[in-house]
């Protein structure tokens, strides 16, 4: 499974990076909005430091208007993806789109029906949000694990991406339901790492090597 970061932020992206374990980065409006730097632009910073997909997000509503926005996105570098949402007109531009060639994550998918149709759009990505299905009590990840059911019964090519990760547990969830991608904000990535027995035991290692070695009397 790819791990992705869900952010804009280009210190959080480059120490990632720097561990070797992202693969990809997406973004929305607000996540750009929050950087204060001139969208394009961030972008395209973004893609100079992760060689892999990046998302960036249309914010028209109207196909046409979010057709024409998706080809300017797709300019910025050849690792954008072009986010849409899974309305009518979003799936509309993305299958135009996706016959122009550009790739495009259809995203704020809630429901096995609507994966379906994303992946007859054509999408390359599709995002179910786990953590906000959570939010008004429904099991999110039983979602992820449905889509990517349907899609292997059916050969669809579409990329699963788990959105709104909010734990780790989502992330382990998400794996073994089968996802293609997990994205998550820097501090889930960061909580991957860590267990207290790795800790005790990373300690106790450096104490005995200490002890064996680095108090020994030199003979002589």
């Amino acid at each position: 499974m790819k791990i992705f970061l869900d952010t804009a932020n280009l210190e959080e992206i480059r120490k990632g990076v720097d561990w070797g374990v992202v693969d990809g980065v997406t973004t929305n409006p607000t996540l750009i909005a929050k950087e204060r730097r001139p969208f394009e632009e961030q972008i395209r910073q973004i893609c100079e430091i992760v060689h892999g997909d990046i998302s960036a997000e249309v914010v028209s509503t109207e196909a046409g208007q979010m057709i024409d926005e998706g080809r300017k996105l797709s300019r910025i570098h050849p690792n954008v993806v072009v986010k849409c949402p899974l309305t009518r007109d979003g799936l509309k531009a993305t299958a135009a789109l996706t016959r122009e060639g550009v790739r495009v994550n259809v995203t704020l998918c809630f429901s096995p029906a609507q994966a379906l149709l994303a992946a007859k759009a054509g999408a390359y990505i599709v995002s179910p949000f786990v953590g906000r299905l959570d939010d008004i009590g429904h099991t999110g990840m039983d979602l992820v694990a449905d889509i990517v059911e349907i899609y292997r019964n059916y050969g669809f090519r579409t990329q699963v991406l788990a959105a709104s990760i909010r734990s780790p547990l989502h992330v382990v969830e998400a794996a073994r339901a089968g996802a293609h991608i997990a994205t998550m904000p820097f501090a889930v990535l960061d909580k991957l790492f860590d267990h207290p027995l790795t800790d005790k035991g990373l300690a106790q290692f450096l104490k005995d090597y200490k002890k064996a070695f680095q108090e020994t009397p030199v003979s002589g």
